[in-house]
């Protein structure tokens, strides 16, 4: 059981970049389900995604696995055989407790874990590749470059899961999905300093695009078959598949 986040619950003097380091790891649980709507579904469909995608000899991506939710839902589901589950963060107070988690987690599928860039893990014979709330904290100038060596590396067949928050074209509508996001971070026990001083604290990190420029640029990197499989609020989740 993780803490309870109180990371912006005192006025600061200033507010630095947001950054996953030792002390987001260790309230992170209670963060993201407290401040994304529907993780919960997402993670727990992301196991029934790789029940049904995940193919033998292969491997199944958690790239910027956080503490491992989307691994263990993956590995709880794969029933193929000779399929490993590789866990990449960079940040290593992440990766640490992910490796503990993982270790009282009981499981046939093996799982490999790596502390490194996103940016530079090989990536082969995937038949599966998760990027759940990960690409929006790479600069915009590297994603296409990622996702480009993601579907080259996807077997036919293969899918990816991709879960962000989103912006809208249209600034009321924009507006408004921001300040419904804020309202359920109310009825959640975020005050209105928490969540001023948490929005400064990723401004400058989290440059999320709009479901257009995301679809736009995985067809245009390949992927023929692109859905939007779930979505509340600004925050959503696309299946592409190879």
């Amino acid at each position: 059981m993780s803490d309870h986040d109180d990371l912006f619950s005192s006025p600061l003097a200033a507010i630095a970049g947001f950054r996953f380091d030792a002390e987001v790891a260790r309230v992170f649980p209670d963060m993201i389900k407290r401040s994304v709507p529907g993780y919960e579904t997402i993670v727990a469909m992301t196991g029934t995604l790789a029940e049904r995608y995940a193919q033998p000899h292969s491997f199944c991506y958690d790239l910027g696995c956080s503490l491992g939710a989307s691994t263990i839902a993956m590995r709880h589901k794969i029933a193929v055989a000779d399929c490993r589950i590789i866990a990449l963060d960079n940040a290593p107070a992440m990766i640490e407790r992910c490796r503990e988690i993982l270790a009282s987690d009981v499981a046939p599928v093996a799982v490999d874990f790596i502390c490194g860039d996103i940016r530079d893990v090989a990536i082969e014979r995937a038949s599966m590749v998760v990027l759940n709330f990960t690409l929006q904290f790479l600069p915009v100038a590297d994603r296409a470059a990622l996702l480009q060596r993601i579907y080259q590396a996807l077997l036919p067949g293969g899918v990816l899961v991709l879960s962000e928050k989103i912006a809208f074209p249209d600034a009321d509508l924009d507006a408004l999905m921001i300040e419904l996001h804020h309202a359920f971070k109310r009825a959640n026990g975020y005050s209105d300093l928490e969540i001023s001083q948490k929005r400064s604290a990723l401004e400058e990190v989290l440059v999320p695009e709009t479901l257009t420029t995301h679809a736009q640029r995985l067809r245009g990197l390949g992927f023929e078959k692109i859905d939007v499989w779930f979505q509340c609020f600004n925050f959503a989740s696309l299946l592409a598949i190879k």
